[in-house]
């Protein structure tokens, strides 16, 4: 199987972070491509924020997937990295995006103990539903 683009789901998490660093991992001794991919979608109670004063929800995504990928790389972009952001839910973007993707990589928030064995909603929808391979990648462990 040739791999030359890989699809990464980023939500400035850890994990997230994590899964662009092991992406990176992959992609470079196979002259892959990755996308970091950011979702961002409006709330069901939209015209609440609206009358806050809160309605810039995907400025604040768009910060958050540039936090993110500083994390994983640094200041400098790697050239085979592209940041995307795009509006609608993560499962089900990220399930589109991997049709278009010789693999997809998301991040697994955990908290240790049975909670640890269990995998979240985006990262079950993905691996269930992808249509491509699927890597889910655990938040590191800080303390062992």
């Amino acid at each position: 199987m040739d791999i030359r683009s890989i699809v990464v789901g980023v939500d400035g998490s850890d994990a997230s972070v994590e899964a662009l660093k092991w992406a990176q991992e992959l992609a470079l001794p196979l002259g892959a491509r990755i996308v970091a991919l950011a979702c961002w979608d409006y709330p069901p109670v939209y015209d609440g924020y609206v009358a806050m004063g809160i309605n810039d929800f995907d400025v604040r995504a768009g910060e958050i997937l540039q936090e993110a990928v500083v994390k994983a790389f640094g200041a400098e972009l790697p050239p085979n990295v592209e940041s995307r952001l795009e509006q609608g839910r993560p499962r089900h973007t990220l399930i589109d995006a991997s049709r278009k993707a010789d693999m997809l990589v998301v991040g697994r928030r955990g908290h240790g103990g049975f909670s640890g064995l269990l995998l979240g909603s985006v990262s079950s929808a993905c691996v269930a539903h992808a249509h491509c391979p699927v890597l889910v990648v655990h938040t590191p462990e800080k303390h062992r």
